[in-house]
C-alpha cells in the first residue's frame, strides 16, 4: 500500500468535529508527564506546540510549573485553530493568564517566516500527517535554539504487514472516533522507528536526537539540539 499522508483521509471541518468531540486527557496528560521525565529541569521560557490542533497540550504546556512565558502553538488547520481559539475564550476568566502566555498561530509548514530561538520544540502526532518528513525536522532546526529541548510523538509503524493488520485488529476498536476513520490508513502513513532515524540522519539530527519505540502503537523522538 502506498503510503498517503493523513490530510488526504478526512477533510478540515470532519476531522474538527471529531476531534471536538474526542477525549484525549489521558494521552495528553501522558505526553506532559512524560516532558517532566525526560527534561526534569523543565522546558525553559519559550515553547513551541507544533501541530497543535486544538490546542489540548498547548493549554496544558502553558500551566506547567514553573510556566513558560510563552507557549506558541502552531497548526496549518484553520478549523483546529478556531477549537483552540473558542477555549481560549470560555478559559479567559478563570484563567486570564493564559491568553498572555498562549498564542496560536497559522502556519503551514514549511514556512520561513516562523521565529527561532525557542527553549523547547514539542510535537504530538505531526508527523504522519507530512508529505515530506524532513518538513517536521526542518521546522526543529528552524524553531529551536541551541540546547533546545525537543520532543516528538506519533504512530509507530510495524516493518511487516503482517504485524500492521494485526496492531489493527488489536486497537482500531480502542481508538479515539477521530481514529477511527481508518486506523490502517493511519499506520501507512506513519513510519518505523528506523525510518525515522534516517529522517534525523537526513537532517542532520542523528547526533542531537533518540528515537525509540514507546509501545507498539507509538514512537517518540527526544534530546537536546546540538
Amino acid at each position: 500500500m502506498e503510503r498517503v499522508p493523513e490530510p488526504e483521509l478526512m477533510d478540515g471541518a470532519e476531522q474538527a468535529t471529531a476531534y471536538a468531540a474526542a477525549d484525549f486527557s489521558a494521552s495528553d496528560g501522558a505526553v506532559i508527564t512524560r516532558l517532566g521525565e525526560l527534561f526534569p529541569g523543565g522546558l525553559g521560557s519559550q515553547v513551541v506546540d507544533l501541530g497543535c490542533g486544538p490546542g489540548n497540550i498547548s493549554f496544558r504546556l502553558a500551566k506547567l510549573r514553573p510556566a513558560p512565558a510563552q507557549v506558541l502553538a502552531i497548526d496549518g488547520a484553520p478549523s483546529m485553530l478556531a477549537l483552540a481559539a473558542r477555549e481560549l475564550e470560555r478559559r479567559r476568566q478563570a484563567e486570564p493568564e493564559l491568553p498572555r502566555r498562549l498564542l496560536f498561530r497559522l502556519s503551514c509548514l514549511p514556512d520561513p517566516a516562523l521565529p527561532g530561538g525557542f527553549s523547547a520544540v514539542v510535537s504530538n502526532s505531526l508527523l504522519h500527517h507530512l508529505h515530506d518528513p524532513a518538513v517536521l525536522w526542518g521546522a526543529v532546526r528552524q524553531l529551536a535554539a541551541p540546547g533546545a529541548c525537543i520532543y516528538v510523538k506519533d504512530l509507530r509503524r510495524p516493518a511487516d504487514a503482517a504485524a500492521v493488520e494485526a496492531l489493527v485488529q488489536r486497537h482500531a476498536a480502542d481508538a479515539p472516533p477521530v481514529l477511527q476513520h481508518d486506523y490502517r490508513a493511519s499506520l501507512h502513513a506513519a513510519f518505523t522507528p528506523e525510518e525515522v532515524r534516517g529522517q534525523l540522519r537526513a537532517a542532520g539530527l542523528a547526533g542531537s536526537l533518540q528515537v525509540a519505540p514507546t509501545d507498539d502503537r507509538y514512537l517518540e523522538v527526544w534530546g537536546r539540539l546540538d
